[in-house]
Formats: structure tokens, sequence, C-alpha cells
């Protein structure tokens, strides 16, 4: 099931960042298919431990039946808490792949993809409340525009707004054809692949707050990892891969490290990767969406 689930990015390279000892725990916070975690299995000896995160309901279906093996169905976001619970304190190391996986791409009704006809969703949490549809009908131009801007780097971002408040005045945008209807003028003849994916992405960093997930992430990994245990994280966007950069250099999610009396700066990380490892030239035949991947790794001073 999970080969044609989601195919594992930098599968080799994610394995051999987190540097795993036998019986060390381990924490795979994007669970999905669950091709990292059966590699980190495969690593580990019958003392070691493996605690993987995900919030969506399909993710549950590849649960693995190993004794070392714990399932936390939770958003990362509440990373610290749930371990807690579990009665772990401190952890060998954190294995982060961002973004969508390849299986909800693929399921029409889940909205994620331009390539089919669906409503407007997009949810990785089907609990959650909010939906793609309810941001294009309820936000202001005002947010929709920063939205456009910021999350998807849309370039007619504050005329797709108006266009989006416009249209939604006579009737809701709840489908993926309503809302080509509404945008139509907008999107660039011989680019709507991308401008739709673009859109698509900033919508769908929205509706699951994606962005202030990864940092609340982030800065509870320094608080859970113990030393010398490594963070590993894989980000397909700049949004996404700029915060994780300044993080593991810094210790903070933008601005610069903090500093102690004498002026030495004080970093939970020490940087690994000094450039974002990327796939190789194979990898990148194999598998499309390993084309934007980088790959990062801090180490716990």
């Amino acid at each position: 099931m999970e080969n044609n689930y989601h195919v594992p990015v930098l599968l080799q390279e994610c394995i051999d960042g987190l540097n795993i000892k036998p019986n060390g725990v381990y924490v795979d916070v994007t669970f999905g298919g669950g091709g990292h975690s059966r590699e980190i299995l495969n690593k580990l000896g019958k003392d070691g431990v493996l605690i993987a995160f995900d919030q969506d309901p399909d993710a549950q279906r590849n649960k693995i039946d190993d004794p070392r093996f714990l399932f936390v169905d939770q958003n990362f976001a509440f990373l610290k808490n749930n371990l807690r619970l579990l009665g772990y304190k401190q952890v060998d190391g954190i294995l982060a792949d961002l973004g969508v996986s390849s299986h909800q791409f693929n399921e029409p009704e889940r909205g994620f993809s331009t390539r089919f006809e669906s409503s407007l969703d997009m949810r990785m949490d089907k609990q959650g409340k909010l939906t793609a549809a309810d941001v294009l009908n309820t936000y202001t131009e005002d947010k929709l525009h920063k939205i456009f801007g910021i999350y998807g780097e849309v370039k007619n971002a504050k005329s797709l707004a108006r266009a989006v408040v416009t249209s939604r005045a006579g009737q809701p945008i709840v489908t993926l054809a309503d809302f080509k209807a509404a945008a139509g003028a907008h999107i660039p003849k011989g680019k709507e692949n991308k401008y739709m994916a673009q859109v698509f992405q900033a919508l769908r960093i929205e509706v699951n707050a994606e962005i202030e997930v990864l940092e609340s992430f982030l800065l509870q990994t320094a608080e859970v990892l113990s030393p010398g245990g490594r963070l590993v994280v894989m980000s397909y966007h700049s949004l996404e891969d700029r915060p994780v950069k300044n993080f593991i250099a810094k210790g903070k999610i933008r601005g610069e490290a903090d500093k102690d009396f004498f002026g030495n700066e004080e970093k939970p990380y020490k940087v690994i990767t000094r450039k974002a490892v990327i796939a190789e030239e194979d990898e990148l035949e194999r598998n499309s969406r390993s084309r934007s991947a980088k790959l990062r790794i801090g180490e716990k001073i």
C-alpha cells in the first residue's frame, strides 16, 4: 500500500542524517505512507522506539505492526505534549517531511489538486473547521491579497483577490470550476498549471496554518532533542525552507541568534548541512516530487 501512497523523497539521505543509534528513540512527525518510518525501524534494535505522528485519518491505514512502533493521531504542532504523555522527555532524532503527500494530491475529494473537478476542501485534518472554500468566500479582499501574494507568490495577487470578492457576491465559490470562472481573466495563458498550483499552495497553507505549525514545531524540537540528537527536515518551498534554515543556523525563526553575557551566540543546533541536500539525477527521474525538495540537518548541542 505504502508504495502507491507516497514515494519517500531523499530516503537514504534522511536516514543517514538521523545518525540512528539502535537503542534510540526516534520521531517521524509526518508518517504518511510510512516509507521513512519503515526504514528507521530497519535500523533500530529490539530496544529502539519509533513514534510517528499524522493527523490524516488516511495515514492510519498504513500503521506498522511492530512492538517498537507507536502512532500518535495528532498534528506535529503538539509534539512536546504528546511525547510527554507517552513518557518521553527527550528523543534522539526527529524527522519531518513537510508538504502534501502524493496520496493526498491523488484523492480528488480532498481538493488538493488542480487536476480534478472537486469541492475546495484542502484540510489535512478532516476534523478541521476551515476549508479553502471558506477562505475564498469569507476572507476580506485585503487578506486574500496577502495570502495569494505571500503564501503563493502569485504575481497578480491584488487583482486576483478583487476578482474573487466580486465573483462571490454573485454566487459562492465552492468548486474548482467556480474558482476558475471567478479567476478566469487573471490566469496567464500558457502558464495555467503553474499559476493554479501557486494559488492552491497559498490556500492550502492558510487552511492548515502550515507556517504557524512549522514554527511551533521547530521551537519544540530544541526542547525535546537530547544533546547529539538530530533534527532532519525536508521542505518543498522557500516559505518552509527559510524558517528551517534560520532555526537550525541561529535558533531563531527570524532574526539573529541570541547572545550570552559574553557575546557568545546561544544556539541549540550545530549545522550539519551547510547547503541544503537536494536529490540526485536518478531520483529526479524516478520521482518528480523530489525536484523541489531541500533537506537540512541540525545536531542538538
